[in-house]
């Protein structure tokens, strides 16, 4: 597994993350504070708090492409 930070400040930004994450096969998690979503899930981003950053749980050690894909989006 691996986790890292995100930023997603627009609409935009979330519909961009979503079909990127529905392309791969793997599931992905998106946290802040206490609560968990699905990171494929465009209605369960819109309900978490998008004013900070988010944690991103991917659920696979093989997700190098899908990083590069959302580097755009990740807290440095």
């Amino acid at each position: 597994m691996t986790s890292l930070f995100i930023n997603l400040k627009t609409i935009d930004d979330v519909k961009d993350f979503v079909k990127k994450a529905n392309a791969v096969s793997y599931e992905a998690d998106l946290s802040i504070g206490k609560y968990t979503i699905d990171a494929k899930s465009i209605m369960g981003i819109f309900s978490l708090d998008l004013s900070r950053p988010l944690t991103l749980s991917i659920h696979s050690d093989d997700c190098k492409d899908f990083i590069e894909e959302i580097s755009a989006y990740i807290v440095k």
